[in-house]
């Protein structure tokens, strides 16, 4: 996805947009041009026009005072003709006040498209700036996430692999200890049963000498001594070597050898469940923070991928509306019959519109244009002149672009070149366009192309109306489909 955001389609789609900006703006100052040239060349033919009716005043003075000298009845006739004259003249006047009025009237619709095309590439403009900036943040924002990723896997794997590790030293360790302790268990009970077995005997061989010394005592009163004795004998007996000392000393020795064993089972158990319980939170805390931290990864992905999936549908979209532009372009190329052959010599190429030629394409419709408004021009002038020389005593021919030049100078400037719209109008124009393509698709993609584009030429162009429910009319043969 990522390739598809940094594609050459995407590249060549910026060149198109920085290349049409700077057609928008050589037109502009054509247009600038032209206007100013017009109105210099309107000037001087309204001198001329000055100095032609002065020369006429003279003229006609100067005829009067030849015909004053002439019947009444050629006065008479003179004077039928010069009204005649004079009414052509009036009627040709007002005719040429109504044709300059529905020329001012498309030079100011021309001017409010300019300015609302002019906002409008400049609002493109911006959101494709922005679109760039977020398209660069997002994918710094999935490298970073991707390394994170990548950096967790590794410290989810390096705590795995050292609790397998500890897991083993821990089983290994606690087999030990077990063998250790069963070891010691078996020697603990065979030292108890032992020192059981010998005590038992130890006590039932007291109890019978206590008996024995019970009825020798009273058998003979006064035999105590005696039985002492035999006693003292029968622990010398049941001592080695005779060492009663040594007897008891033993005997104190094995007791206090038995509490120490039992008292370190007792610690070796402790031990084992404090070792056991750690292990167990160790295994709880990594588990833990492993997942925190994927699902923090999880999130970011997400939000990445549908962020660049946002991205990926409007560069559709955008894709889609310059299509139909290509198209629109390629049916008025081949409606105004212009010549590919310049651009098939200079790029070898078939003649299909790309996005790389479309604006040398645009170069020569503009140049087609002004041909055929310069041919519509001559053609005027020629009706005209013909139109002059089948009537008699007509007038000499006047351009019908000249007329108007004393109202243009009583007009406010502000009515001639009203201000452009605002951007609040600009910006709503950009939004429709862009809800009417992004709608496109399918069978319906004509339909909202329609739309979308009656909301941008909704007004009087020559040549071109568009059908809306304000103002039905045709379908402009410039734009195919739409």
């Amino acid at each position: 996805m990522l390739s598809h955001i940094k594609s050459p389609r995407n590249l060549m789609l910026d060149d198109r947009n920085r290349t049409e900006f700077k057609f928008l703006l050589r037109t502009k100052d054509h247009y600038d041009s032209l206007i100013r040239a017009r109105k210099d060349m309107l000037a001087d033919l309204d001198k001329k026009i000055m100095e032609m009716e002065k020369k006429i005043t003279r003229q006609n003075l100067i005829a009067a005072k030849v015909k004053h000298a002439s019947s009444s009845k050629g006065l008479q006739k003179q004077i039928q003709t010069l009204e005649m004259r004079l009414n052509h003249v009036t009627v040709h006047f007002n005719t040429i006040l109504s044709i300059n009025t529905k020329l001012r009237g498309e030079i100011e619709n021309l001017r409010i498209q300019k300015a609302i095309l002019d906002n409008f590439y400049l609002n493109l403009h911006k959101k494709l700036d922005q679109q760039n900036r977020r398209m660069n943040i997002v994918t710094e924002q999935s490298t970073q996430a991707y390394e994170q990723r990548a950096e967790a896997l590794a410290r989810t794997s390096a705590m795995k692999e050292r609790h397998c590790k500890d897991t083993v030293q821990y089983n290994i360790e606690l087999q030990e200890r077990e063998r250790i302790l069963d070891q010691e268990t078996k020697l603990k009970t065979f030292m108890l049963i032992k020192f059981m077995d010998r005590s038992e005997l130890k006590e039932q061989a007291k109890k019978e000498e206590a008996l024995k010394a019970v009825q020798q005592a009273k058998r003979r009163q006064g035999e105590s001594f005696e039985s002492r004795e035999v006693a003292y004998r029968r622990l010398l007996e049941l001592a080695e070597n005779g060492d009663i000392d040594r007897l008891v000393k033993e005997f104190i020795e094995k007791e206090e050898r038995n509490f120490a064993y039992f008292s370190y089972a007792t610690e070796l158990n402790n031990e084992m469940e404090r070792l056991q319980r750690k292990i167990r939170n160790l295994q709880d805390n990594a588990e833990s923070s492993d997942l925190h931290i994927l699902k923090e990864l999880e999130e970011k992905l997400r939000k990445t991928t549908e962020e660049a999936n946002q991205y990926e549908h409007s560069c559709k979209e955008s894709s889609k509306i310059l299509g139909q532009l290509k198209s629109a372009v390629e049916f008025l190329f081949k409606e105004m019959n212009c010549d590919a052959t310049k651009i098939k010599e200079q790029l070898g190429e078939n003649g299909e519109i790309t996005d790389l030629n479309l604006l040398q394409f645009f170069n020569i419709i503009e140049k087609k244009t002004n041909e055929l408004l310069l041919l519509a021009s001559v053609l005027r002038y020629v009706e005209a002149e013909a139109e002059a020389e089948g009537e008699q005593d007509a007038l000499p021919f006047t351009n019908p672009l000249l007329g108007g030049t004393g109202l243009l100078k009583t007009m406010d400037r502000a009515q001639l070149c009203p201000p452009p719209p605002g951007f609040d109008r600009a910006a709503e124009s950009t939004e429709t366009c862009e809800s009417g393509g992004g709608r496109v698709g399918g069978r319906h993609g004509n339909a909202a192309g329609q739309s979308a584009t009656a909301s941008l030429c909704s007004w009087p162009i020559p040549g071109c109306h568009l059908s809306s429910p304000a103002n039905p009319g045709p379908a402009c043969p410039a734009l195919p489909g739409i």
